[in-house]
């Protein structure tokens, strides 16, 4: 495909004023891609942050039996706030920011086709996470009802914090439906000349797909946490079984967009892994259309395997063969992702530059998170596992290795892209083996604690799960360690080294890598042309 890039230098970059306030002026009221992108992507970070203290002191509190360096109630509150904000303050918006970033340079499109809106969508955020951390230090205690907000926890037994935290998912939510808007826009009607729906890099077809997804399912999540909000202040039942509610309602609405939400935390970072493992190959994506095929199938099935969460609350028996079946067979979409990516790695000249091994990793770890989620949809395997830590295993072998790892593979992979030099090498795959060895640390002896009983969200346990759960902290006390030199390697890239060149990876193609490195400002000031 060849290509005739805009003729934009680094001369055409932004025109930078003197003065603090001009700087803070330029970045609270910018409306370009590339800068909202980097907002994100700080967010996600500062969040990262946030939220991997509260796992050290969940996994500290764990270290040992009778460890009791907070009371349980607080620990509770940890949980719940490290889940929240792992989902929507720290995965979310990282794969909004690379969006914002990338989208709109691999499609030649100028900017995001709706910049103010873009804007809004991320100042949203600084907000919602405001309240949300806030409820923490709240009178009556942080939210204590796990992530999943169940009733009637959440809404007779739970701290008044609950109603801050419902105000801030309605603002994620806000933004995140804002964010889907402007990308499909943008991917509909920004395209360069000659770039048909299948010639688009395979990232922006996951965000694609993952825009409406987000469009079909945030709405559900406002509405689940509406009715929260009703029942405790307005007098309604929904979830109240003496008004005549039900208390499962609140399960199934809430899964309905629980279970799409973890494919929009997974979607984009397959469509990173495409861009990566092609590249370090030297070989064109095997399978390009059936890999569309398959990110639809999968975002397809997604609506409709909500109840495997719910196999233990009684539903009918009907319903548990159905939700079995169809969860099932999800596997054979992402079976065809995998082989695909194994087939594009088969007699490729490879080597392994930091996003390379995160690619691999992921292909490796992210599969024995799929084994352990075909094992929880077996319906009578399933009452065994349930509320265990096999379950608290299976999703961080899911969304760790899945979304973190794709993550961190998508920065280190466009970095130099970005910022004109080339990242440490060396400091890179530092992180990298730290990482893959913490997470395995912390994580693979969770299986053991979930078979063998160990019920999840319990602030101590028997003397019999001292010894995996040691293991455990010791893994995530050297996970958190490790993210350090990712941040140290990331400022020191900002701040200078090897000048990157405009391709940047030898075996990279498309119209990212014609522009010079860093990205010009103002990108694509007259589209290009794809023969």
């Amino acid at each position: 495909m060849q290509h005739n890039p805009a003729q934009t230098t680094h001369a055409a970059h932004h025109p930078e004023k003197k003065g603090i306030l001009n700087w803070i002026s330029r970045w609270i009221f910018t409306t370009n891609h590339k800068d909202i992108g980097t907002l994100y992507l700080c967010l996600s970070g500062l969040m990262f942050f946030i939220a991997g203290m509260m796992a050290m002191l969940i996994r500290a509190q764990l270290i040992h039996p009778g460890t009791h360096f907070f009371d349980p109630n607080f620990y509770n509150s940890l949980v719940t706030l490290h889940g929240l904000i792992m989902i929507f303050g720290v995965i979310m918006p990282a794969f909004v920011g690379l969006g914002n970033w990338m989208i709109p340079l691999m499609i030649g499109a100028p900017d995001m086709a709706l910049p103010r809106l873009n804007n809004w969508s991320f100042w949203i955020l600084p907000f919602a996470f405001s309240i949300l951390t806030s409820t923490l230090f709240m009178e009556g205690g942080g939210p204590n009802f796990g992530w999943t907000m169940y009733a009637p926890l959440s809404t007779t037994f739970a701290p008044p914090s609950t109603d801050f935290v419902v105000i801030s998912i309605h603002l994620m939510g806000l933004s995140s439906i804002l964010g889907a808007i402007n990308i499909i826009a943008t991917i509909l009607n920004l395209r360069a000349p000659g770039m048909t729906l299948m010639k688009m890099p395979l990232f922006v077809w996951t965000w694609l797909i993952t825009a409406f997804l987000l469009i079909m399912a945030m709405p559900v999540l406002a509405g689940a946490v509406t009715m929260i909000l009703f029942d405790r202040h307005f007098g309604t039942s929904f979830f109240n079984a003496a008004g005549g509610g039900d208390p499962l309602l609140y399960q199934h609405v809430f899964w309905f967009f629980a279970h799409p939400e973890v494919y929009i935390m997974i979607l984009p970072g397959f469509g990173i892994i495409s861009s990566i493992i092609p590249t370090f190959s030297r070989k064109p994506l095997f399978g390009y259309t059936s890999m569309v095929l398959a990110v639809a199938s999968i975002a397809f099935l997604s609506f409709i395997v909500w109840a495997h969460h719910m196999f233990v609350t009684g539903i009918a028996l009907g319903a548990q063969i159905f939700f079995m079946y169809t969860t099932m067979l999800i596997a054979v979409p992402t079976g065809v992702k995998v082989f695909n990516w194994t087939a594009t790695m088969f007699r490729g000249s490879l080597t392994f530059e930091t996003p390379m091994l995160f690619a691999l990793a992921f292909v490796v770890l992210f599969t024995i998170g799929g084994f352990s989620g075909l094992m929880l949809a077996m319906v009578p395997a399933d009452y065994q596992y349930e509320d265990t830590y096999f379950v608290v295993a299976h999703f961080h072998y899911v969304l760790v290795t899945g979304a973190l790892f794709t993550i961190f593979a998508g920065i280190y992979y466009w970095l130099p892209k970005w910022t004109g030099h080339y990242y440490n090498e060396f400091l890179g795959k530092l992180h990298f083996w730290l990482t893959v060895i913490a997470v395995n640390l912390t994580f693979f002896p969770m299986h053991f604690l979930g078979l063998t009983g160990m019920p999840r969200r319990v602030a101590d346990y028997a003397l019999q799960y001292t010894e995996f759960n040691f293991l455990a902290s010791l893994g995530a006390f050297l996970l958190g360690a490790a993210q350090l030199i990712f941040l140290y390697n990331i400022i020191m890239t900002i701040r200078g080294g090897k000048k990157a060149t405009a391709q940047v990876w030898e075996g990279a193609h498309g119209l990212e890598w014609t522009v010079p490195s860093p990205a010009p400002y103002h990108t694509f000031a007259e589209p290009p042309v794809i023969n």
